[in-house]
């Protein structure tokens, strides 16, 4: 990387566990990013325990951290924007204030948090409908899990052609670059999982890997993979290279996670794959 490039991250923020900020910020700052981390939530852990303490920040709040950033001429500087979970529909416009007042051209990487197989809907009424009719048209990359992506594009995903209509419907809404993670279907081989990486410029890739066995499945593994697409594409990989060390970070983190035998993501035991991971996985060209 010829000089250090700068993310502002916005995304929810929790004291004990890797979720959001927490799992997209160490991995980002390992590949030599800094990264302005504005958290929209500060909860205890993660909502997946079933109890948390806590708070969601007001809009009010947020937007007193981002003028203060903006003060310091911060916002002059940052080379992307990531965002992640948001929050309510009130966070979702101040992330549209903020590209704007970013220099022109900066890359908005949207991790379109709404909801997931089995679980529907877990965010507040209008967050879908921004996601569906706002960031579809000025995200630069978006990375949604496969019930997102239904959602996105209208399309039932039930084989991987299905996911290569889906990701054309996207295009055609704006989108140039699309990562879909947790791609299970028919076409997929048992006990495997794969993940797609769709570019206007450079055509669709797929990567399946073997599924570890995690029970229960940590949560965060979305945050992170989106940090990590993000930095690769900033570093100035194509789309399928950025897929490959993605995954094979990703795939280091579950193994050292598995070997902890928490459902907490190890970041930290598995720092160093976010530079050189051990395993490598090779991109399938598909159209």
């Amino acid at each position: 990387m010829p000089s250090m490039k700068t993310i502002l991250s916005i995304q929810s923020h929790v004291a004990y566990g890797y979720v959001g900020n927490r799992a997209a910020v160490f991995p980002l700052q390992r590949m030599g990013f800094d990264v302005v981390a504005v958290h929209t939530v500060q909860f205890s852990n993660h909502t997946g325990y079933g109890t948390w303490t806590g708070d969601v920040f007001g809009d009010d709040h947020i937007r007193r951290v981002l003028a203060g950033l903006k003060d310091r001429g911060v916002l002059d500087h940052c080379d992307a924007l990531l965002t992640g979970y948001a929050g309510s529909s009130a966070i979702c416009d101040i992330i549209c204030e903020t590209l704007d007042q970013l220099p022109l051209s900066t890359p908005w990487i949207c991790d379109p948090v709404m909801g997931d197989t089995g679980r529907g809907f877990f965010v507040k009424d209008g967050i879908p409908d921004f996601f569906k009719n706002t960031s579809l048209k000025r995200a630069n990359v978006i990375t949604p899990n496969l019930f997102e992506m239904e959602y996105l594009s209208g399309q039932d995903i039930h084989s991987t052609e299905d996911a290569l209509r889906a990701c054309q419907i996207i295009h055609g809404y704006g989108v140039p670059t699309i990562l879909l993670t947790s791609l299970i279907t028919k076409d997929t081989p048992d006990h495997h999982i794969s993940i797609l990486a769709s570019d206007k410029n450079h055509g669709q890739y797929i990567v399946t890997t073997p599924m570890l066995d995690l029970n229960p499945a940590p949560n965060g593994s979305g945050d992170c993979t989106a940090a990590l697409f993000a930095g690769h594409l900033l570093a100035g990989q194509t789309p399928d290279i950025a897929l490959e060390k993605t995954i094979g970070s990703i795939y280091g983190l579950f193994e050292k996670t598995q070997q902890a035998g928490t459902r907490e993501l190890a970041v930290i035991a598995a720092q160093d794959e976010f530079v050189s991971p051990t395993h490598s996985f090779s991109a399938i060209k598909i159209s």
